[in-house]
């Protein structure tokens, strides 16, 4: 070891839009952002766990956690990411922040898992997993001012649900922001102005009707699609509204559909955004130094 600080990076560690997990396909939602030596997990879709290991982060590092909302794409994992970190010999505090009904979440958790944690701490000596996690309930505005990481909430257009918000996170100049899931919404460009990184959910039209039909529930399905993500279009008019270095397209809907590549994102966002570009992947790596590409993605 070199003793050298980690570059800050952003890693794309589930990139599809969705609960559904197909044979061969990409995992849910679920980011990690390294910045001013800061180890911050937004989401928790299924692979969250498995994500942070193998992008080389030791679980019981765990420190700042954010979830968006409550969907179970974004959630599902937030209490096994916890407890198999526990496990692990996480012994120092984590803060997670979340939209109301993040606590009932954790409480609901821990009392399911009640058994196993109540045993681990008498057989394995372990610290009590319900002292250590601190969950914070955040509405629109201010979140987190601490160590120099400034981190704010934008409510946005996902319904039915109303408590959905993306994220801004600053840090030593630098900053990233996360729509979440969000419908086309003008004012995400005025927060994630000048931002280093901007991700974006996409959705591509031409996939629908095929994710429809695989899914089941055709007609309320689609319906739910069309009012509440943005097309890839939209994701680059909010980008290039908001003046940022890099569009990364996120949360992809569909991300599993043999018909669709990259060339197919990148023929529809090309319509409304020149800059610099990442179509997101699981296992992805973005350094943020100049928000620069790594590990061969898309920067066309």
């Amino acid at each position: 070891m070199s003793g050298k600080p980690m570059p800050d990076r952003l890693v794309l560690l589930g990139s599809k839009g969705g609960p559904a997990l197909r044979p061969g396909g990409p995992w849910p939602s679920s980011s990690l952002l390294e910045i001013g030596g800061r180890t911050i997990v937004v989401d928790c879709g299924l692979g969250v766990t498995r994500g942070l290991v193998d992008a080389g982060i030791s679980l019981k590092a765990l420190d700042l956690i954010f979830i968006t909302h409550l969907h179970s794409d974004h959630l599902l994992e937030l209490g096994p990411l916890v407890h198999t970190a526990w496990t692990a010999g996480l012994a120092t505090p984590v803060n997670v922040f979340g939209p109301p009904g993040t606590g009932h979440y954790w409480r609901r958790f821990c009392q399911a898992m009640e058994f196993d944690i109540e045993i681990r701490i008498v057989d394995e000596g372990r610290p009590d997993i319900r002292e250590l996690v601190s969950i914070s309930e955040f509405a629109e505005g201010h979140v987190l001012d601490q160590h120099g990481l400034k981190v704010t909430a934008l409510r946005v257009d996902h319904p039915p649900v109303t408590d959905c918000f993306a994220l801004r996170f600053e840090r030593g100049g630098k900053s990233v922001v996360f729509s979440a899931d969000t419908a086309f919404f003008p004012p995400l460009a005025d927060f994630a102005k000048d931002a280093d990184i901007l991700v974006h959910e996409a959705m591509l039209e031409e996939g629908i009707e095929r994710l429809v039909a695989r899914t089941g529930n055709g007609a309320r399905l689609r319906e739910h699609l069309l009012a509440s993500h943005s097309f890839a279009e939209d994701a680059g008019r909010i980008a290039s509204d908001a003046g940022v270095k890099r569009l990364v397209l996120n949360h992809l809907i569909p991300a599993d559909d043999a018909e669709i590549g990259e060339v197919d994102w990148l023929a529809a966002v090309r319509k409304t955004w020149a800059g610099d570009l990442t179509i997101a992947r699981d296992g992805l790596v973005v350094e943020l130094s100049g928000a620069k590409a790594a590990q061969g993605e898309e920067t066309a």
